[in-house]
């Protein structure tokens, strides 16, 4: 009984597989960007709304002019790798939050939110497209949905993932959420270092094609290395250290420079 639960399980497992766009491999994919673009467009809407937005227009249209040149080099390097489909459902939108936090996000199908708190840090509009082209790059290659999948197989184990989604909403936008990055799991730990070095590699790509120098890359988080504080061990960080940031993408940068057009 339990070898043909092994089985049935890894027949699942291969029959549910996509490809992660330019890097080529292989994912689990239990949901449909169908299914999961309508939930992160609803939370986005959400979190847009209670904001607040800023009011600096300066950086609020660097931050949007910056998104669309991304979004243009995307729905490039997708339509001349004959992947424009898998951009169905996108809907572009980029916004700054008003709040003193260090990050940025894209929501699967494009939605892009940046906060005050990390425009110091970028410093100008190719800062941006470091932190952009990374973020837009967990949505192309569809880390959501893969984290999405990998946390309903463990919850539902070899149950019809479609229906244990209907049946259990709540525990349904509960993985989505984790799978979005908000909520902690050690887990998913490894896992999600493993879509940061990926999206790492993918965004400089994207920026070099919408005529941002991948090597600004490097720049960017050298002073985000150099803001200080405690960082917690690599192992127990959904990111990789600084250090081996910076050493794996000077590592990517040859490649990304291939598609740049200054």
């Amino acid at each position: 009984m339990k070898r043909i639960s092994v089985f049935i399980l890894l027949s699942i497992m291969l029959s549910n597989c996509a490809t992660v766009p330019v890097t080529g491999r292989r994912q689990l994919s239990l949901v449909s960007n169908s299914e999961i673009i309508p939930m992160a467009a609803t939370q986005y809407d959400s979190i847009v709304k209670t904001g607040p937005l800023s009011k600096n227009t300066t950086q609020t249209a660097m931050v949007r002019k910056v998104g669309k040149d991304i979004q243009a080099a995307v729905i490039e390097y997708m339509a001349q790798n004959g992947a424009s489909e898998q951009l169905e459902g996108f809907n572009w939108e980029f916004n700054l939050i008003d709040q003193d936090i260090a990050n940025a996000w894209c929501m699967p199908g494009g939605k892009v939110a940046f906060y005050t708190g990390i425009m110091p840090i970028c410093v100008d509009e190719q800062g941006i497209a470091v932190v952009m082209g990374h973020e837009v790059a967990h949505a192309i290659a569809n880390h959501g949905r893969e984290r999405m999948s990998n946390g309903l197989l463990a919850q539902f184990g070899l149950s019809t993932v479609s229906a244990a989604m209907g049946e259990n909403a709540n525990l349904t936008k509960q993985i989505f959420l984790q799978s979005m990055g908000m909520g902690t799991q050690l887990g998913m730990l490894k896992f999600s270092r493993q879509h940061e070095s990926e999206a790492d590699k993918i965004g400089l790509i994207f920026m070099a094609m919408a005529g941002y120098d991948p090597n600004e890359a490097v720049e960017f988080w050298q002073r985000m290395s150099a803001l200080g504080g405690q960082a917690p061990p690599e192992f127990l960080s959904t990111h990789p250290s600084h250090d081996t940031r910076i050493d794996d993408i000077k590592a990517a940068i040859p490649e990304a420079m291939k598609f740049y057009k200054p």
